[in-house]
């Protein structure tokens, strides 16, 4: 969401670069603010919903799966107070930006695409469309850092509006993934809704494809569209 970034006496710019860098071992470190903790605290929740899934793959046991669905929830209030904390602490930085938009990927992007896979949307059509998931993604979040400061702002200086879907709205097809492990329509249970149709060739080779994978391209399509504008709450 990259509520990070704060906006004081509108001048991004220059709030973003009043950073200060130090030499010597550490360094890194030593720059993190208390909201960048925060921001790295999303991105372990993205990596712990990734091992869980693996976790799952290869010892089928649901509480990994249910772990792996639970953790992004945990990355987007974590997501959510990073910029609580910014305002607070009245600090900010590039650096910030930057940790907010990579954890952002990690549990927003690479965490959803790869629970789509666990629970069953495996075809090599349905990789690709995963694959484009989190790249737009990826996009989504490089175009929000390079115009950031151009998106019109309240008295307040925080953005009116997200230009695309905001990549935490990921959501919305984790909690669906997650309704349909409750209800077992998973792979080696009663399989995923509405089944498959084959574009191409025969049936379970590369052309063939889940329906619901048609969903993720179009969320994909969403968060790097220019004209859809979503409000700021």
């Amino acid at each position: 969401m990259n509520a990070h970034v704060v906006n004081e006496d509108n001048d991004d710019c220059d709030v973003l670069h009043r950073y200060p860098d130090f030499d010597g071992h550490f360094s890194l470190v030593r720059n993190f603010r208390l909201a960048d903790l925060v921001t790295i605290m999303n991105g372990v929740c993205g990596s712990l919903s990734i091992f869980s899934s693996a976790r799952y793959l290869v010892t089928n046991d649901p509480d990994y799966l249910w772990t792996a669905l639970w953790c992004p929830l945990a990355g987007l209030i974590f997501d959510f107070l990073d910029g609580k904390v910014a305002r607070w602490r009245k600090s900010s930085s590039m650096l910030g930006q930057e940790l907010d938009s990579l954890a952002d990927l990690i549990s927003f992007g690479v965490a959803p695409a790869l629970l789509a896979f666990v629970v069953g949307l495996r075809t090599y059509l349905d990789t690709v469309i995963l694959t484009g998931f989190i790249c737009c993604g990826l996009a989504r979040l490089a175009r929000f850092n390079a115009t950031v400061a151009l998106v019109p702002k309240d008295n307040s200086g925080k953005a009116k509006y997200f230009e695309g879907l905001p990549i935490p709205s990921s959501l919305v097809l984790v909690g669906t993934l997650s309704f349909w492990v409750k209800k077992g329509w998973i792979e080696g249970q009663d399989g995923i809704p509405y089944g498959t149709i084959t574009l191409w060739g025969s049936e379970g080779g590369r052309g063939e494809l889940h329906m619901v994978s048609i969903i993720f391209g179009a969320w994909a399509a969403a968060m790097v569209s220019k004209t859809l504008r979503v409000p700021k709450l």
